[in-house]
């Protein structure tokens, strides 16, 4: 009973106060802090076949044996050869100045001799020596010395720059992230040219050290937003970050909760965008996608065109996607209620049509709009794991001869399948894929409601999730603010509508952030 009750603590223990592994104390990580010593250096690695070591010697007034370190596959050969190799075998022995050096100002020679092509610093730790390997740069031990130099000379295969896949734009950049960190901070550079900007970097995960870093503007960030986003990151304690969409499970305020309070994005546009109205990024190597923080449910409902068209069409396009989130999420519930408890409030030829429809339906309302919204759950999923040109078929597939198959057999009746349809059309309008998903869970208590209560379990069910709504809080920021508590200014200026830009002339109240006046407000 008490490892049962042990059990169900540790799962409902916050993620990231939670170890997820223990990772294996080697012997290597209790001597990072010592000295550098390349003897234990080497007996560590060399187990490893994509480590290279490149032994040589210096001639000066004594022969100074070197060893130069590497990964191969993560370094830039050309810089090795050329920059490095080349200066240290060919240039430096030609020198007629060597035969001055010696053990005592070997290094801060070579030091010289390297820095004008490039960058490089001296180091005296071990775990300094193996995160300069391990990251991809070269590493100069010189025998029986415990200093040594870290070169850079980083260089992988990556991906270039290119339009963002999941997030398409009509206007605006067409460029997004890729999985290369310092290409992702220089993006953000190039569109934010202030000293301002911070970016600060952290390590994550005990054994793969994944390059982390919090960008935000001084002066703008809230503080308290800005502390408690360093404290849960320095309170995680896992083996690894495998990718950076693993943090949000972790810092998150509602583990719990089916609605997103991290919002994630792949285009550099939005992010220099939040970071100008007080919010915090994280982004992680390897993941061309970055985090934001705090965030609220007007906020998932809004996409980067919204800030490219003119004012008044956004009225418009918002308008439809409220609609269309409202409609994807009471559809199937309305039809359910009123075909099974409320049928008075429908006029006498579109009650008699729905019955005829429904004849010989063998399932009551609720089972058959369980049955068809199963069925495409099931293929929108088969169409995400599918290739793109696969994955349009089954849903062509799903919706032309499946539907049509059940419509026929008299499976399910063909308003249902109208409305099943008009769901799933209504559903594409919510621009955050997280929220999406989120509406698609809330979908099903609600029709089991409607299926034994009717309207006035669906009332129910709204009632319930509008108190759980309410509750939720991204970093402090309640979710549904500015509606709750009511912000007048910050509803009016950039929520179900959107001021012109010469009128938006503070940054959003829902953060409080340090600075309200905002620099993009212009002149009519």
């Amino acid at each position: 009973m008490k490892s049962w009750l042990k059990m169900i603590k540790d799962l409902t223990l916050r993620p990231h106060t939670r170890r997820i592994r223990k990772p294996p104390v080697l012997p290597i990580d209790q001597e990072r802090e010592k000295p550098l010593s390349y003897k234990i250096i080497r007996e560590e690695l060399e187990k490893s076949s994509d480590i290279v070591f490149r032994e040589f010697s210096l001639r000066a007034q004594e022969e100074i044996p070197c060893e130069l370190v590497v990964v191969d596959g993560l370094i830039d050969k050309s810089i090795l050869n050329d920059f490095i190799l080349r200066v240290l075998m060919v240039d430096l022995q030609l020198d007629p100045d060597i035969k001055k050096l010696t053990q005592n100002n070997i290094i801060d020679n070579v030091l010289i001799r390297l820095a004008p092509a490039n960058e490089i610093k001296k180091i005296d730790k071990m775990g300094e020596a193996l995160d300069g390997i391990l990251s991809g740069d070269a590493v100069l031990f010189f025998e029986n010395l415990s200093e040594a130099l870290v070169i850079g000379a980083r260089g992988w295969a990556s991906r270039a720059v290119s339009e963002p896949q999941i997030e398409s734009s009509i206007r605006g950049p067409q460029e997004g992230f890729t999985e290369t960190l310092r290409t992702n901070t220089s993006l953000l550079r190039r569109r934010i040219k202030h000293p301002s900007l911070r970016i600060v970097s952290l390590k994550l995960g005990d054994l793969t050290h994944t390059d982390v870093v919090v960008c935000y503007v001084d002066k703008i960030v809230n503080s308290d937003v800005l502390s408690e986003v360093l404290r849960r990151l320095s309170r995680i304690k896992v083996d690894g970050v495998v990718a950076g969409d693993s943090i949000e499970e972790m810092i998150e305020d509602s583990p719990y909760s089916s609605f997103p309070t991290v919002y994630h994005t792949e285009r550099p546009d939005v992010i220099t965008a939040n970071l100008l109205e007080g919010r915090v990024a994280i982004m992680a190597d390897g993941t061309p996608t970055a985090l934001l923080v705090p965030i609220t449910l007007s906020k998932l409902m809004q996409v980067n065109e919204d800030y490219y068209e003119r004012a008044m069409i956004i009225i418009l396009i918002r308008f439809v996607r409220y609609l269309g989130a409202t409609v994807s999420v009471l559809a199937p519930s309305i039809y359910i209620a009123v075909t099974t408890f409320h049928q008075e409030i429908l006029p006498t030829s579109l009650a008699l049509s729905i019955a005829a429809g429904r004849e010989g339906v063998p399932f009551p309302a609720l089972g058959e709009a369980l049955l068809m919204t199963l069925s495409l759950e099931i293929l929108q999923e088969a169409g995400l794991r599918l290739p793109k040109p696969v994955g349009q078929t089954i849903g062509i597939v799903g919706a032309l001869v499946i539907g049509d198959a059940a419509v026929k057999a008299s499976l399910v009746s063909p308003l249902m399948v109208i409305v099943i349809g008009i769901t799933a059309v209504a559903s594409y309008t919510i621009p955050a894929y997280d929220l999406g998903i989120a509406v698609r869970l809330i979908r099903f208590p609600l029709m089991l409601l409607a299926g034994t209560m009717g309207f006035y379990g669906v009332g129910v069910g709204l009632y319930a999730g509008l108190i759980h709504v309410l509750s939720i809080r991204s970093f402090g920021v309640p979710y549904l603010s500015p509606i709750a508590p009511l912000r007048i200014r910050a509803l009016l200026q950039d929520t179900f509508a959107r001021a012109p830009w010469w009128a938006m002339k503070r940054r959003p109240e829902l953060i409080d952030v340090e600075d309200p006046n905002s620099s993009s407000g212009g002149t009519k």
